[in-house]
């Protein structure tokens, strides 16, 4: 089950979302800031996303690649649906993402991916706040959130195996 979390942290979390969600086409912004990170600090995900290995992340061409855009965009509603369902819906939450997990174990996701992505995550978050609306606090409610996520998908993917 997704750890019991602090109104102060869920708060923390959901309140500089909204205001991520203010930016933008944020999906697409963040989105792609998140895979372009991702994709450097681990590049043999490349492949298991559907991209070619020599795919420079950084590259102009990510940026104008439809399907890139298109699955950074998911993947933002996807945080966007999970945020929502912190607090009152956590069992629900704790539900979802086992089954996420299990079905990443057929997408050829590893275990090891999921730091990366969560400090793919945290980055473009503070890239996009900047540093007055990202405090070291916010930072460390992230990575508990995150953590808690992640670590439910793991349980799922263990469960699959």
């Amino acid at each position: 089950m997704v750890a019991e979390m602090s109104y102060s942290t869920v708060s923390n979390v959901i309140d500089t979302w909204e205001l991520v969600r203010r930016t933008e086409n944020y999906e697409q912004v963040v989105g792609t800031k998140l895979f372009q990170k991702f994709f450097t600090v681990e590049p043999d995900a490349k492949e298991i996303f559907g991209f070619r290995s020599d795919m420079d992340p950084n590259s102009d061409e990510v940026v104008k690649n439809t399907r890139f855009v298109k699955h950074a965009q998911f993947f933002i509603q996807m945080i966007d649906r999970a945020l929502a369902l912190l607090g009152p819906e956590i069992e629900l939450l704790t539900e979802i993402m086992l089954e996420l997990g299990e079905k990443h174990v057929r997408y050829g996701v590893k275990a090891e991916y999921f730091p990366a992505m969560g400090s793919a995550l945290i980055d473009a978050v503070k890239t996009i706040l900047g540093e007055e609306h990202f405090s070291e606090e916010i930072r460390a409610d992230w990575l508990e959130v995150y953590g808690a996520l992640s670590y439910d998908m793991i349980r799922g993917q263990k469960n699959a195996r």
